[in-house]
C-alpha cells in the first residue's frame, strides 16, 4: 500500500477577530492556486490517491478537495475526527487497514506538526519527526497493511522543490 500523508496548503494568518472558530479559517486564494499546480505536476507522476481522508477543518477539507480534483479518477473525500489536530494515529491505521483490498493508495489530510509526528512513527523513526512545510506531501510504501515502523519513504516533495510558485 502507499500511503499518502499531506499537510494543508497555505491558509489564512490565525486572527481571533476574523476566525474565532480556528477550525472555520480557510485556505489562502493563493494558497489554493499553489497546492492545485503542486497536485498537477505529481498526477502525471503516478500520483493517484484512490481515496482522501481528511480533518474536517476547513483548511483541511478545502486541500483535500484540490487533492480530488486533481487526482485521476476523481476520488472520494471523507471527514474523519482522527486527523484533527492532535491526531489519533491508531484510529486512522485501523480506518486505513479496513480499507485494504478495495484501494492500495490512500492519502491522508492533516495538521503539523501531527503529519510529521505520524511519518516518523510510520517510517520507524521513534520520537522522530518529518518536517512537512504547508502543502508538502509524502508517499509512505508497505509491503502490506500500514504499520507502524514498517514504511519505506519513496519522497516527500513541496511546492518549492518541484518549482510551483
Amino acid at each position: 500500500m502507499i500511503l499518502y500523508i499531506v499537510r494543508h496548503a497555505w491558509a489564512a494568518d490565525r486572527d481571533e477577530l476574523v476566525y474565532p472558530d480556528d477550525g472555520q479559517r480557510p485556505l489562502t486564494r493563493e494558497g489554493q492556486k499553489r497546492f492545485a499546480k503542486l497536485v498537477k505536476k505529481l498526477s502525471p507522476r503516478g500520483f493517484a490517491p484512490q481515496v482522501i481522508v481528511t480533518s474536517p477543518l476547513v483548511r483541511c477539507r478545502e486541500t483535500a478537495e484540490l487533492l480530488a480534483q486533481g487526482s485521476p479518477g476523481k476520488p472520494e473525500v471523507i471527514q474523519r475526527t482522527e486527523l484533527e489536530p492532535g491526531s489519533d494515529l491508531d484510529g486512522l491505521l485501523q480506518w486505513t487497514n479496513q480499507q485494504w483490498g478495495s484501494c492500495q493508495e490512500v492519502a491522508w489530510v492533516g495538521h503539523a506538526p501531527d503529519v510529521g509526528q505520524m511519518a516518523g512513527l510510520l517510517l520507524g523513526a521513534g520520537e522522530a519527526a518529518v518536517d512537512f512545510a504547508k502543502g508538502a506531501i509524502a508517499a509512505i510504501a508497505f509491503d502490506d497493511r500500514p504499520t507502524l515502523g514498517q514504511g519505506l519513504l519513496r519522497w516527500l516533495v513541496t511546492a518549492k522543490v518541484l518549482g510551483v510558485k
